[in-house]
């Protein structure tokens, strides 16, 4: 699914919108996974065969509403927690993305000091990552968009068109929240916090920017995610 408009994402700083565009093709054809390990099912046929994998830790009700993640990225580590009882559908697509490897060697493509900074999609040459279908969104019922808090992005033409950007609140933004169920009034879906690398954060939102081709605020030296994965 290609998105009209600009390839980057762009902030309207007055109205407070959020929008986004570019994304790739949807991927449709790959498996949506859930919160947690594997199935029931899998572990029963794993269980008692010799030289079989060892069976997957059981979670805890904690872990499975409340995942942890870690982001490492060029300029130091970030910890999230996620928040799966406020935004299921949206942890679940986020976790999805990070059990493929999406997110590894991609780079927050834009960053507006004092405002958001934003990746999912781009690797260091700005070459665009494909990405699986649109989510519904949750705004409605999801976390604040306060200092710290991760979301979602989508388009500015429809409210349930996020894929895989994200942005991190540098700031308190309470023109990103839900207010009503207009598109101008949806918001954006924030699904979790950062418990540690605050000051990562505020780094990377202080970088150098400048512009290239249609895409605005990129890093002028890029600022690399490394990796994503889930942690205990």
């Amino acid at each position: 699914m290609r998105y009209f408009g600009k390839l980057a994402a762009i902030f309207s700083l007055a109205a407070g919108l959020l929008s986004w565009a570019g994304c790739g093709s949807s991927d449709t054809s790959a498996v949506t996974a859930s919160i947690g390990s594997a199935s029931a099912t899998q572990a029963a046929g794993a269980a008692g065969q010799p030289g079989s994998r060892p069976l997957p830790r059981l979670l805890s009700r904690a872990e499975l509403l409340h995942p942890k993640v870690l982001i490492q990225t060029s300029l130091g580590d970030i910890t999230l927690e996620l928040d799966a009882e406020k935004a299921p559908l949206t942890v679940d697509n986020f976790l999805a993305y990070i059990d493929r490897g999406h997110y590894d060697q991609t780079i927050f493509h834009q960053v507006w000091k004092n405002y958001v900074i934003l990746g999912g999609s781009y690797d260091a040459k700005l070459a665009e990552r494909r990405c699986r279908a649109p989510i519904m969104n949750e705004a409605h019922k999801a976390l604040k968009n306060t200092r710290g808090t991760i979301a979602m992005a989508h388009r500015p033409n429809g409210v349930d068109t996020a894929a895989c950007q994200f942005f991190i609140n540098v700031r308190d933004n309470p023109s990103l929240d839900h207010k009503d169920r207009t598109l101008a009034g949806y918001g954006y879906c924030a699904f979790g916090r950062v418990t540690s690398g605050l000051e990562v954060i505020d780094k990377i939102a202080n970088v150098d920017v400048h512009n290239v081709d249609q895409f605005e605020q990129v890093p002028v030296e890029p600022v690399l995610v490394r990796s994503v994965r889930r942690i205990p």
